[in-house]
């Protein structure tokens, strides 16, 4: 199975570009991964099982071309978290007080909060996406939802100051 590149543009650009920033932390790395992922897609001779198959591909493309991005020894400028947080939308202030903690976790825990939580995935998928057991992804998931406990509580604490 392969689907025309336009359709999956439509459906999974955005999805795309969320965990790439969230790696990258980069508005313009970002977009070059996301761009970066279609065209492997383009150009690759695979068929697919179904679109579920594809999906996943395409975001363990796109976290393996953020992560070569993070580790590139040329990246020494990184946009601040505060004008990164100016460019995304959030419908109140506790979720982009939240999103904010996750930016601030491990990559391997806030990659694993990222997919289940803002992409919907289950540990299966997340396991299969990232090529790690599920019980590795389950201490990811439980370490970085400890993290951000602890520091949502302490904002929760300040406030009440």
């Amino acid at each position: 199975m392969k689907i025309p590149i336009r359709i999956l543009m439509e459906r999974y650009q955005n999805h795309l570009y969320r965990i790439a920033f969230s790696i990258c932390q980069n508005r313009e790395d970002a977009e070059d991964v996301v761009q970066d992922t279609f065209l492997q897609y383009h150009i690759l001779k695979k068929e697919f099982e179904d679109e579920t198959h594809i999906r996943a591909w395409l975001m363990r493309v796109a976290i393996n071309k953020s992560r070569n991005i993070v580790r590139a020894f040329w990246r020494k400028h990184r946009q601040s978290l505060e004008s990164y947080m100016e460019e995304l939308d959030f419908p109140d202030t506790e979720s982009s007080t939240l999103f904010e903690a996750v930016l601030r976790l491990p990559e391997k825990q806030r990659t694993v909060i990222h997919l289940f939580y803002y992409e919907d995935y289950t540990i299966k998928e997340i396991a299969e996406i990232l090529h790690v057991s599920e019980s590795n992804v389950k201490v990811r998931l439980n370490r970085g939802r400890a993290a951000l406990r602890e520091e949502i509580k302490e904002d929760w604490n300040y406030d009440e100051s």
